[in-house]
């Protein structure tokens, strides 16, 4: 088994590249899906959100209002903190489920947003980094995720920078040219990971 961590800043492009290896057969383990996973209705995590933000972040429906807990965090990076703390040791157990599921050939792709930021490398055989030009990441966060310019410089500026996501990757993804661009890059990675 070959234990890979894939990152990137939000609007780099990783849930693509996430897609692409999949297609090609690695197992893939996304802590963002994990991540809602744990702090659904009913779930010890969602009690233990409320119990740390209040009733104010739950929808009418009962479920996480994501966005507005977003807001809260994302401009505060005390709460941002305490969130991790909750989200991240769940987050952490399932992903080790998933793993030990998965055959002793297999390519185990952990897509993890925050790997650079809460120092995970190490955890990992390699580290992909998917990187695009913060200009690009800006763009794709308002052209294409229709965000507010300055709601996606702060979710940019919650997260590690670029260099300090470079630092940690042994392979690195350019995106910053069309989807066309990417495809070929992403094949190569999947062949060397397959050899790793």
């Amino acid at each position: 088994m070959v234990k890979v961590g894939l990152t990137g800043g939000i609007g780099a492009g990783k849930s693509e590249v996430s897609r692409l290896l999949a297609s090609y057969g690695a197992v893939i383990v996304d802590a963002d899906k994990i991540a809602r996973e744990v702090v659904e209705p009913g779930t010890p995590g969602l009690a233990a959100v409320v119990e740390e933000f209040g009733d104010g972040v739950l929808a009418p429906d009962g479920t996480l209002d994501r966005p507005k807990l977003g807001g809260i965090v994302f401009a505060d990076p005390d709460k941002l903190k305490a969130l991790n703390a909750i989200v991240h040791p769940l987050v952490g157990v399932r992903s080790a489920e998933l793993e030990a599921s998965a055959g002793p050939d297999a390519v185990v792709v952990h897509d993890v947003p925050l790997l650079t930021e809460n120092g995970l490398a190490p955890l990992y055989d390699l580290v992909v980094v998917v990187d695009a030009d913060p200009g690009t990441q800006l763009d794709r966060l308002v052209r294409l995720r229709g965000m507010a310019a300055d709601e996606a410089k702060s979710r940019m500026a919650a997260q590690a920078t670029r260099e300090q996501r470079l630092a940690v990757a042994d392979l690195v993804i350019d995106n910053d040219g069309p989807l066309e661009a990417l495809e070929p890059q992403v094949r190569e990675v999947w062949e060397r990971l397959r050899a790793a």
